[in-house]
Order: C-alpha cells, then sequence, then structure tokens
C-alpha cells in the first residue's frame, strides 16, 4: 500500500513527510483492518508533523479521522463483519484498569495511546483500530462528511461541555476552522448566543452564515461579556485576552493539545470574581458517542475541502496557511 510517514519532523513547508510504499499491515488481536476512504486533516497531524509533539513512534503515518470500512480481522476482534464502514478517532487504547479508567476518565489514562501518533493512522490506503475504539457509522452519507467529526467534531464537544456553558449561554469561540466550527453548530441549536473571534476573514464569514451572532478579530472585545469561552487557536497570548471577556462566574476551556507559551495572568483583571481556566485532554469514548448521537438530532454538517491522499502534504500546509475554512479532508485517490 502506499502511505505517508514523518521521515523527520520539522517545518511543514520543508516537506518532512514521504509518499511510500509499505505492506498492508496486519491486524492484531481484537483489532479490525480498515481500508481507508478518506481521513480529515487535523491540526494535531501538523503538530505531530512539525515536532511541536514529540516523537512517540519514528516514521508515523497521521491521521485520525478516518473514515473506511473493515477489510479484515483480527483474532477475537469481535462485534464487526468485513464490509462494516466505521470510523476510527484519536484515542486508540487504554489499560482499562487504572483509577482514571475505572473513574470513566479513561482520557485521562497514563497508559493511552493515540491513532497517528503512537500507531500508524489514516494517511494511508489502510489502517488499524482496536475493535473496541472504532465506532460504527452511518451508511447513507458520503465518506467525507463524517470524517472531521471524529475528532475536531468529538474534542470540540467535550472542550464545550467544559466549558460549562449554562442554558441559554453567551460563548465566545477564540479561532474557528474544523473543530470550532462543528462546536458552534452544537451550541447555536441548544440555544446559545454565539460570539466568533478570529484572524481569518473567510471563518468570519462562515461563523455569521451559520448563526453567530458576531463575528470579530481574534484579539478583539466580543459585544457582551461571556458567560464561556473555548480557545480553539494554538496561541497562548490569548488565554489572558480570552478571560478578560469572560463574565463572572465565566469558564475558558482550552480545546488544543498543544499551545504556545502563556503570558503572565493578572489575578484582579483576568481571575478574579471566579473565573475558571480548564483544559481539555483528548475524550472519552462516551463523548464520541453523544457527540455522534447529537449529529443525527441536530443536523451538524462539516464545512470540507477535499484533497488527494496523494496530496497530503499539501493538505497540511494549507491548514497552517490558514487558506480554508472549514475542514480539509484527504480522499484515497490510489
Amino acid at each position: 500500500m502506499w502511505a505517508w510517514e514523518v521521515e523527520r519532523p520539522g517545518p511543514i513547508e520543508d516537506g518532512p513527510l514521504r509518499f511510500v510504499e509499505r505492506p498492508v499491515p496486519v491486524p492484531g488481536p481484537g483489532e479490525l483492518l480498515v481500508r481507508v476512504r478518506a481521513c480529515g486533516v487535523c491540526r494535531t497531524d501538523l503538530h505531530v508533523s512539525e515536532g511541536d509533539l514529540p516523537v512517540h513512534r519514528p516514521r508515523v503515518t497521521p491521521g485520525h479521522e478516518v473514515v473506511g470500512v473493515v477489510a479484515g480481522l483480527g483474532a477475537d476482534a469481535d462485534g464487526y463483519a468485513v464490509g462494516d464502514r466505521v470510523g476510527v478517532a484519536w484515542l486508540r487504547r487504554t489499560d482499562g484498569t487504572c483509577r482514571y479508567c475505572v473513574r470513566g476518565a479513561e482520557n485521562l489514562c497514563p497508559a493511552s495511546e493515540y491513532t497517528g501518533w503512537d500507531a500508524d493512522g489514516g494517511y494511508a490506503e489502510y489502517t488499524t483500530v482496536p475493535a473496541a475504539f472504532a465506532y460504527r457509522l452511518p451508511t447513507d452519507v458520503d465518506d467525507v462528511a463524517p470524517a472531521p467529526l471524529l475528532c475536531a467534531g468529538i474534542i470540540g464537544y467535550r472542550a464545550l461541555v467544559r466549558a460549562s456553558l449554562p442554558p441559554g449561554g453567551r460563548l465566545g469561540l477564540y479561532g474557528f476552522g474544523g473543530s470550532a466550527h462543528l462546536c458552534a453548530q452544537v451550541a447555536l441549536a441548544q440555544g446559545a448566543t454565539v460570539h466568533v473571534l478570529t484572524r481569518d476573514p473567510a471563518a468570519r464569514r462562515l461563523a455569521l452564515a451559520l448563526g453567530a451572532a458576531s463575528a470579530g478579530g481574534a484579539y478583539d472585545t466580543p459585544p457582551e461579556p461571556l458567560d464561556s469561552a473555548i480557545l480553539f487557536a494554538p496561541a497562548g497570548d490569548l488565554v489572558p485576552v480570552a478571560l478578560r471577556a469572560l463574565d463572572r462566574g465565566g469558564v475558558l476551556s482550552v480545546a488544543g493539545i498543544h499551545l504556545s507559551d502563556i503570558p503572565p495572568l493578572r489575578y484582579e483583571r483576568e481571575l478574579f470574581y471566579e473565573k475558571e481556566l480548564r483544559s481539555v485532554t483528548s475524550n472519552t469514548r462516551a463523548d464520541g458517542r453523544e457527540f455522534l448521537e447529537l449529529v443525527a438530532r441536530y443536523g451538524i454538517r462539516a464545512t470540507t475541502h477535499t484533497y488527494p491522499l496523494s496530496e497530503a502534504q499539501q493538505a497540511l500546509r494549507d491548514l497552517k496557511a490558514g487558506r480554508f475554512d472549514g475542514a480539509a479532508v484527504l480522499v484515497n485517490d490510489i
């Protein structure tokens, strides 16, 4: 098969990925072999490719928003059959026995493993996934539509839950890419007022088209105090900006896996009045199932831009440069 690998992490403009021939992977016990039909392009893939995240697997194949069909089963891979449509997401495996897993917080498992970081992902013709961590996908939508839901959507949903938005509340979204534009649709469907703050004019137009009450620059002050805010942009200097925009008792959740350094915070201006700053770490499978149920209930749809699998590196360059709104999706053209 053909697959992309991170030959040597570095700036995406310098071409750290290589398109290589590899043997089709063999599914291990409890695993599915998945023929990849589409794979979303996530900012985490960029962090893996550029070395913002430390190397966990040399020459790893990125990609963790996979839509495909089961092409083979390892021993004891229960619940699926060849030909079933499945999704492969970021969280690949946990130990299931640690105190975090036992209390329902498997996203905090110290032994957790991740698709496209610890194991080869979906920038390839085939990948594998433990059957227990695969998602069943509906058959009445095309391959492209569900792909961004499998990380951008799920993480955005967890970030929204972590932000503790009250019913009918005022939500600020800092950055408006693949994850934020899905999160906004959930919040709007649940009755929130959404204000978007992003540097990208195309993203601001998309936000207004989806129903946001306002769309301004990333460092602008929203037109009203916020009950909750979510930081999707990987820019630590936006943390104090967003905290200042919160009303008393407001919550800021930080959705990214990587964030540049946060400047010093002034307690009286940015944290007093019981404001809270929360991080978001991966997701649980329950988060994924809940979000996919909301997708069906509310008719949530990703704005997508397709690239052939053979142009994955260009898609990452365009992501970094902000050349598209919504989300990019690789389509298997091999």
